[in-house]
């Protein structure tokens, strides 16, 4: 299976005042087409770092960062943009919808940045939302919604462009254990059947499990990664 993710010698330093605080230091790591992958270990071990480096909201300090044969550390930032918005769906834990426009409205929003009509972009919008089970939700907004719901939504908006690449940051961290569940399940299910390859940090081992294999991360480097044992 090819490498949809190759990173080599990987840092990135930033600026506090006169001191340098090195977040993630010469990290190599391959991520074939199709896994998933789960994100692990202590705050401040450079887990959230190494999602955003890989999902294009962020730059390197050095080495090179290639997804599906671009080499997105040397781009632009008007370039970047573009990728990301084709390339890699975002799931967060607080969900980021907009409260004022419904469930399909939301799911719209990164369809925005293209040249579909609108009739194209509600027809995308309510196939995704199909997917994650929430088609007759389409016209609520946030507040009617669930916190389970509304991550669903999220992870519709996310599919929404059909990209390659989905990077979730504890997508289950304000959820309870059965939402947490079918969210899970959903995202085993985007990958399994859908080819989607995701890149999740979690602090939750038992969210881990649900993943392909489980990389920990401790001051930047990375101390072992290893594949889960599925049923």
């Amino acid at each position: 299976m090819s490498n949809l993710i190759e990173i080599r010698s990987l840092s990135k330093a930033y600026q506090r005042g006169k001191q340098t605080v090195e977040v993630l230091h010469q990290l190599d790591l391959d991520v074939p087409a199709g896994d998933f992958l789960a994100l692990m270990g202590p705050s401040g071990s450079g887990k959230t770092t190494l999602l955003n480096l890989l999902g294009g909201l962020d730059k390197p300090t050095g080495g090179s960062i290639n997804v599906g044969g671009q080499r997105i550390d040397q781009l632009s930032a008007a370039a970047l943009a573009k990728w990301r918005a084709s390339q890699v769906g975002y799931i967060f834990q607080f969900y980021n919808l907009m409260p004022m426009l419904s469930a399909q409205r939301n799911v719209e929003l990164p369809l925005l940045l293209t040249k579909l009509s609108a009739a194209e972009r509600k027809k995308r919008a309510a196939i995704a939302l199909a997917l994650v089970g929430l088609a007759d939700r389409a016209s609520h907004k946030p507040t009617e919604l669930s916190g389970g719901q509304q991550q669903r939504v999220s992870i519709a908006r996310a599919i929404v462009s059909d990209p390659a690449l989905l990077v979730c940051d504890e997508p289950t961290g304000d959820l309870d254990r059965q939402s947490a569940e079918e969210v899970l399940a959903l995202l085993e299910l985007l990958n399994r059947e859908h080819g989607k390859t995701i890149l999740m940090v979690t602090h939750d081992p038992k969210a881990a499990t649900h993943a392909k294999r489980v990389l920990h991360l401790d001051k930047g480097a990375l101390v072992s990664d290893s594949a889960v044992a599925h049923a």
